[in-house]
């Protein structure tokens, strides 16, 4: 019984002290957003999403609505704002998967080239939200980027203008 009690206090004590884990669906600091999951156009208290261009989340916001309006699609974003660590842990991770900078380049961004670092890019989903933006998302501003990344938006035209051609990739 004595060893009980002490097993018991021991894994009392060591409950007590440890840190408390993050609630679940708590926003991360670096901006990143678990794979395979999204977030709502309007959950600001989420640094992908506060640290936005504030232009670029109007526009993805405004283009949410008529989405849902005209189509019943829900756009949610799968990344925005990310941090430099964030976005180089991302590159790293690409260049052991793809197995050089170069190969890597194709689908992700070093810290320093990374529009989503400046917070001037973010992907969405689900693939009739990205089908949705790729057809009307110029009446706001967003075109896409990149032609291998059909989630992957940007404001790089006036509202309601015409969106240049995607580039092949995000190493040009």
């Amino acid at each position: 019984m004595a060893i009980f009690r002490a097993v018991l206090v021991v894994v009392f004590f060591v409950a007590a002290c440890a840190p408390a884990p993050e609630p679940v669906g708590a926003p991360a600091e670096d901006g990143s957003i678990p794979e395979n999951e999204s977030i709502s156009v309007n959950d600001t208290g989420h640094a992908a999403l506060a640290r936005l261009d504030p232009a670029l989340l109007a526009a993805v916001r405004e283009a949410a609505v008529a989405a849902q309006a005209s189509r019943g699609v829900e756009l949610k974003v799968t990344s925005g704002w990310r941090s430099a660590e964030y976005q180089q842990r991302l590159f790293d991770q690409a260049v052991e998967r793809y197995g050089s900078e170069k190969e890597a380049r194709r689908w992700v961004q070093p810290p320093d080239k990374s529009k989503h670092v400046t917070g001037q890019a973010v992907d969405v989903g689900p693939t009739n939200a990205a089908d949705f933006l790729i057809q009307h998302g110029a009446d706001y501003g967003l075109c896409q980027a990149y032609a291998n990344e059909m989630w992957h938006f940007e404001l790089l035209t006036s509202r309601g203008g015409e969106c240049p051609q995607p580039v092949g990739d995000p190493a040009g």
